[in-house]
Order: structure tokens, then C-alpha cells, then sequence
């Protein structure tokens, strides 16, 4: 592999095309033609598929793979086409990518078509005989993504294509292209809490039973339990009350019920229904019942061979040493994790998910080229 690469004619041009298909969450049709349309030139066996039922379903997802020789490695690049809604108040159309100056600007721009396309543009300086290349894409990582990359993994395994690293292409740049990657991130869990009580007058308390008296005692025990300290690559794990509700429009009335709802990041010292189980024992102890959702369980890389060689095709074309991070909200390398080693890296994350999202056009040619390091670097890796 040489120092210097190339950057090829496509990634800019490719971003744009991948913009100009709207493809708010779930992303289906026109978006997978378009990256279909790309990679087969490349020799990629492009395969699409449609999983599950509403309500969370039907979503579109695609697996591309050009193989290498036999017994070569397999090195993945996994990501999401489907973009969150972009809102009012764009200085130009969303979905009309639309270059000014130094930047590229348009839904997705960074978060994350501009990621795809450079990665596709890097195929053209990785040859098929360095090894396998796969692309796990889905069309809904910005929604509920039940049937996105866990249906993606399914198909992988029923393939018998499972790779040996993979690579998120998320924008985990904070300040400048290539300051942090992610070699894990917290789990997520979500707690809803219903406490019933007896509606009766204020008045007359004595009659009634209040709930919201439960309640706000409660959620004084969750907030006030300090759940760990952090680790040696992780935050400290962190409850926030994110609803509290009654319903309740008379100001003489205590409400027959109250709700609340909790979110908890948490860190590799825990798993989702072990603090799952925390919270519905306090809420026991008050009188109410909980139902909690997993998201994702925490997870870690730990750094290596893998963080090292990504790192190092970094360093190499952008002089910039990564803070190596497990901060930030979830992603499918929650998913993903399941199937080998996942470290994330991708573009600056400063617009992502805001009106006038832009990339700049130097990173989206910079990108390219790391990618084509890093993945030839992690085909010749063992």
C-alpha cells in the first residue's frame, strides 16, 4: 500500500446522487438503486432484501460482497442510507444537494451518504485479490431499526459471510476529520412507570390516595442512587427522568394516576435487565409497575491490533492523533458486535441531524482515502 492515494472522480459526485434521493426513515427504492447502481460496477453481488411488519416494518435493507480468493480475510463496512426528517428553514432544498464553496450541503451530507460514498469511491483503489469487502446497509438506523441490521446479521449468517473486522462509518469526528474514533458505546434502556392511586378532592386528602406523591418520591430514590462510578474507557452510567405526566386539567383534583419515564445510559458494569429489574424493585417498594425496552447493551472493543491500524491510516493522511472514545449515543454497532470486532469512524458530526447539514468536500476526498488504507490494512492484518 502506498502513502499517498488518489482521491477518484465518484466520491463527491456519488454523495450528491445518494442526497438528492429523499429518504427519510425508513429509506426504501430509489437510494438502494442508487448505491446499487454504484457498487456493481465495483464486482460487488449486490443482494436487497425486505424485512418484517408494521409497525415497525416493512424495511429495505442491501448486503453487497465481492469476494476474495479463498480462505482470504473479509473486512465489512456497515452504515444506513435512511436520513431523519429535515425539518423548516433550509437556506437551499434538503434534498438537492447543493455545493458552496468548500462544502457540500444536503440531508445526509455527513450523517451518513457522504460516509457511504466515500467508502465506495475507496473500492476503486482496493483490488479484488486483497480479500473480501462486504457492505451491511439498512434503511432504518434513524427509526426503531428492529428489522434493519439484526435482519442484516441474520442474513449474513444464513450466508455464512460473516466478516472478521468491521467499520461503522458514523460521524464520530468532533472538531476536525479524524480527532475520535469509537471503540464501544453505552447500552441504552428506557423504563416507563405507572403509579394508580384515588382521584378525590384536594380538599379532602384523606379520602383519595395521590399518586403523584408516589411518584416524585420515586424518582427522588432513582435520581439520588449513584449507579457506578465509570470505568477505564467508560463514562459514569446515568439515569435522567426524560416525561411526568397525570393528565390532570383541574387544579382542585388529585389524579387517579400518574406516569413517568426514565432513560438510562449505562456502561459495561451493567446490562439492560439488570437495571431494568432496579428500577421496577423501587417502583415496587412505591406502588407502581414499570415496562422497560433495551436497546442495546453496552460494548467494547478494546483497543488493538484494529484501533491501531485505523488509527495509523489516520495519522497518515490527516497528521491527526484520535482520541479513542466510547462516547455519544447508540448505533447498530450495538448489533453489530455479535458478529466480530467494530470500531467507528466517520466524518465531523457538528450539522448531523440539523438543518443546512454540510460536509466539506475535503473531507469526503480525505475520507476516501483512509478508508482505502484501512481496509486494505485490515485484509493483510494476520
Amino acid at each position: 500500500m502506498t502513502d499517498t492515494l488518489q482521491t477518484s472522480a465518484d466520491v463527491v459526485a456519488l454523495a450528491e446522487a445518494l442526497i438528492a434521493c429523499p429518504s427519510v426513515t425508513p429509506a426504501a427504492g430509489m437510494v438502494f438503486d442508487c448505491l446499487e447502481a454504484a457498487l456493481r460496477p465495483l464486482g460487488f453481488d449486490v443482494q436487497r432484501f425486505v424485512a418484517g411488519q408494521a409497525p415497525d416494518g416493512p424495511v429495505e435493507n442491501l448486503f453487497a460482497i465481492r469476494k476474495g480468493p479463498e480462505g482470504s480475510r473479509h473486512f465489512s463496512y456497515a452504515g444506513h442510507v435512511d436520513v431523519v426528517p429535515p425539518g423548516e428553514g433550509w437556506t437551499s432544498a434538503p434534498f438537492a444537494p447543493e455545493r458552496r464553496g468548500e462544502l457540500l450541503y444536503g440531508r445526509g451530507a455527513v450523517d451518513m451518504k457522504g460516509s457511504i460514498a466515500a467508502f465506495v469511491a475507496a473500492m476503486h483503489h482496493v483490488p479484488a485479490e486483497a480479500g473480501t469487502v462486504s457492505l451491511i446497509i439498512t434503511g432504518d438506523e434513524e427509526g426503531p431499526a428492529t428489522y434493519g441490521t439484526l435482519a442484516l446479521i441474520d442474513h449474513m449468517n444464513a450466508a455464512g459471510a460473516r466478516p472478521d473486522l468491521c467499520l461503522v462509518g458514523e460521524p464520530t469526528s468532533v472538531n476536525r476529520l479524524g480527532d475520535m474514533i469509537k471503540v464501544g458505546r453505552r447500552g441504552s434502556v428506557n423504563v416507563w412507570i405507572e403509579v394508580h392511586g384515588v382521584q378525590g378532592h384536594v380538599a379532602y386528602p384523606h379520602l383519595a390516595d395521590n399518586p403523584l406523591t408516589k411518584l416524585v418520591a420515586l424518582l427522588a430514590e432513582l435520581k439520588g442512587h449513584v449507579l457506578d462510578e465509570g470505568t477505564d474507557w467508560f463514562q459514569a452510567s446515568n439515569l435522567e427522568i426524560t416525561d411526568v405526566s397525570c393528565g390532570n386539567p383541574a387544579t382542585n383534583v388529585i389524579p387517579p394516576h400518574a406516569s413517568a419515564r426514565v432513560s438510562i445510559r449505562f456502561n459495561d458494569l451493567h446490562t439492560g435487565q439488570s437495571l431494568a429489574d432496579w428500577v421496577a424493585d423501587v417502583a415496587a417498594r412505591h406502588g407502581a409497575t414499570t415496562r422497560p425496552v433495551i436497546s442495546g447493551e453496552a460494548f467494547l472493543t478494546p483497543p488493538g491490533d484494529f484501533s491501531a491500524l485505523v488509527v495509523e491510516a489516520i495519522k497518515a493522511e490527516t497528521g491527526v492523533e484520535p482520541e479513542i472514545s466510547t462516547s455519544g449515543g447508540t448505533s447498530d454497532a450495538r448489533f453489530l458486535k455479535s458478529l466480530c470486532p467494530v470500531i467507528e469512524f466517520g466524518l465531523c458530526n457538528a450539522t448531523m441531524h440539523k438543518r443546512d447539514e454540510a460536509v466539506a468536500i475535503a473531507d469526503l476526498e480525505a475520507l476516501e482515502r483512509i478508508f482505502a488504507k484501512v481496509t486494505l490494512a485490515a485484509l493483510q492484518k494476520g
